[in-house]
């Protein structure tokens, strides 16, 4: 698996929230393919954003952090240019960075959206139990899914408002209604007991007249 550690700027910044990860090179001029892990793009990839970098420690690019000159969509699939990655070599380089940011400190909040900061750390209660913390937060185009820690191992649940329908990160809970089966093991059905065997000794009845011997 490729990880890396946290850069100890973004570390030290609770702010600090994920917003994106270059995947590939695109094209010979240094554009490089990116996975949104934002809903608003065109807030945050404007020309001038500034971003930290998640990379390992052997990266020509650890410590360092990347402005953005333009975002372009190239069949729906969003593709960056950035400031000093000039070639397709300075752009293979960066596959797989992770890019962090902060937001400005005058960014209203807004209802019902968090970042993983405020996340992760959470107790997740279920029926007012807790049952786990959630120890990561994973973007997918398709939905959010929270890894929480459980005495029996890590948990993914889908960060949907039907599994999830309270967060409350003032009070440091999260409270979950999963399905059957997501956080505990389904009991499986019991055999219904064999009928009892009888002898025909048992069952028929005895005979009379002549046979009775």
């Amino acid at each position: 698996m490729w990880w890396t550690p946290i850069p100890e700027d973004i570390v030290r910044d609770p702010a600090a929230f994920r917003v994106g990860r270059l995947t590939k090179a695109h094209g010979l001029k240094g554009a490089v393919k990116l996975e949104l892990f934002t809903d608003d793009p065109d807030k945050r990839f404007v020309p001038g954003a500034e971003f930290s970098l998640q990379v390992p420690d052997t990266s020509p690019w650890h410590g360092r952090s990347l402005t953005l000159t333009e975002l372009r969509w190239y069949n729906s699939h969003p593709v960056g240019f950035f400031e000093g990655v000039a070639d397709r070599t300075a752009a293979e380089s960066l596959a797989k960075a992770i890019l962090w940011m902060t937001p400005p400190a005058d960014e209203p909040a807004e209802p019902d959206a968090w970042y993983d900061h405020q996340l992760v750390g959470l107790k997740v209660l279920r029926d007012g139990v807790e049952v786990g913390t959630v120890a990561l937060v994973d973007h997918f185009p398709a939905q959010d899914l929270l890894h929480v820690d459980t005495p029996s191992g890590t948990v993914l649940v889908p960060f949907v408002q039907a599994i999830v329908p309270s967060v409350d990160v003032e009070a440091g809970t999260l409270v979950v209604t999963p399905p059957i089966g997501l956080f505990e093991e389904i009991p499986e059905e019991q055999p219904a007991p064999a009928a009892a065997v009888t002898s025909d000794a048992e069952t028929d009845p005895a005979p009379e007249g002549d046979d009775a011997r």
